[in-house]
């Protein structure tokens, strides 16, 4: 290598090309971890060892979104209700006195008869909103719609829908 007024000489410039990308390989070598998803057991012959890879844990997550074709007709659920807000998932604004709901997949604006077995009141909500965000809930109705409704002392209650 020879360097002139802080020039390195074309054979400087090869040789560097050559060796940065060993330099990294090399660099990277070290970050290479064990793969935690392989069990190895000893055969017992001249101490051998066989690999074995483990299946994947697969999660099943919860049915935020569906496939319009998938809406059913009738659900039946626990509901809840909450009053606070600015925006809905429409990006209209939260009217908490309003008859609407949230919904996991329903499209927005599907009209939707929320009915409580316990009392027989009956109310038609609007789907403006996604949730509820909690296992086993199928509906999250506003504040109005669960006053209307005569759940909102209670918090959470058995509910029947049908979509209209």
């Amino acid at each position: 290598m020879h360097m002139s007024n802080g020039r390195l000489d074309s054979a400087a410039k090869w040789s560097l090309c050559r060796l940065a990308p060993i330099a990294l390989a090399l660099s990277l070598a070290g970050c290479v971890t064990a793969n935690p998803n392989v069990a190895r057991t000893s055969s017992g012959v001249n101490g051998s060892f066989k690999t074995a890879a483990l299946a994947p844990v697969h999660r099943k997550p919860l049915p935020y979104f569906r496939a319009p074709h998938a809406t059913p007709k009738a659900f039946d659920g626990v509901a809840s209700f909450y009053s606070e807000g600015a925006e809905v998932a429409t990006g209209a604004h939260f009217d908490p006195n309003g008859l609407t709901a949230a919904h996991r997949w329903l499209p927005f604006g599907t009209r939707v008869r929320v009915s409580d077995p316990k009392t027989g009141r009956s109310i038609v909500v609007t789907i403006n909103d996604r949730g509820p965000f909690v296992q086993g809930r199928v509906l999250d109705l506003s504040l109005g719609a669960a006053r209307a409704l005569g759940i909102a002392d209670r918090g959470v209650s058995r509910v029947h829908g049908q979509v209209l």
